[in-house]
């Protein structure tokens, strides 16, 4: 082998190894990459320490029952996003249990905010709605412009649904990319609720 040839294969092997690096510390491929300080629990539950907490951007616009809605009006609340669209079979499971734990802890000081993503017509996620008890409002997102608006690495736009809780200052405290048990949603509130 000659020393023109070796140079490519030192090239291919330095390309390996820093991309290889840069995958051990892009905050975890399932969010989409990028240093979110997210901590990924045995309970597939991801916090991040409330110093290290990046703030929820602007999260306003329609609902899908036309009304307008500012995810900031909640700041001083604990808010919990739950993404999701009425043509997704774990969104359906896991709505009665996100009613029932938004109903337990809205004396508590929890807001509960929809955001429906991908419903082509507003009147399907209404449906859902109603069908399942929902009483929380839902931010409209046909197009997932929304949830583009997270830094990267915090939403994958492709796990549906995902929860996020904020916390009363309007950062972003912990998540989940998978459907969640009412318990795994008590779990995962209950701490940003008990901070002072």
């Amino acid at each position: 082998m000659s020393a023109a040839s070796r140079v490519p294969l030192s090239v291919v092997v330095a390309v390996a190894a820093a991309s290889l690096l840069s995958a051990c510390t892009s905050g975890g491929a399932s969010g989409g990459g990028g240093d979110t300080n997210f901590v990924m629990g045995k309970d597939g539950i991801s916090t991040v320490e409330k110093g290290k907490r990046a703030a929820a951007p602007d999260l306003s616009g329609k609902t899908i029952d036309g009304k307008q809605l500012d995810v900031a009006a909640y700041k001083g609340k604990v808010v919990v996003l739950n993404v999701w669209g009425s043509w997704c079979s774990p969104c359906r499971a896991e709505a009665p249990g996100f009613q029932k734990v938004y109903q337990d802890l809205q004396a508590d000081g929890v807001q509960f905010v929809g955001l429906n993503t991908r419903d082509t017509k507003a009147r399907n996620a209404v449906a859902f709605d109603e069908q399942y008890g929902i009483t929380y409002p839902s931010l409209y997102d046909p197009t997932g412009k929304l949830m583009l608006r997270f830094k990267k690495g915090t939403l994958n736009p492709q796990a549906i649904p995902s929860t996020l809780v904020i916390d009363r200052e309007g950062k972003i405290a912990a998540r989940s990319l998978a459907a969640l048990s009412e318990d795994k949603l008590r779990k995962m509130i209950s701490p940003v609720v008990a901070e002072k």
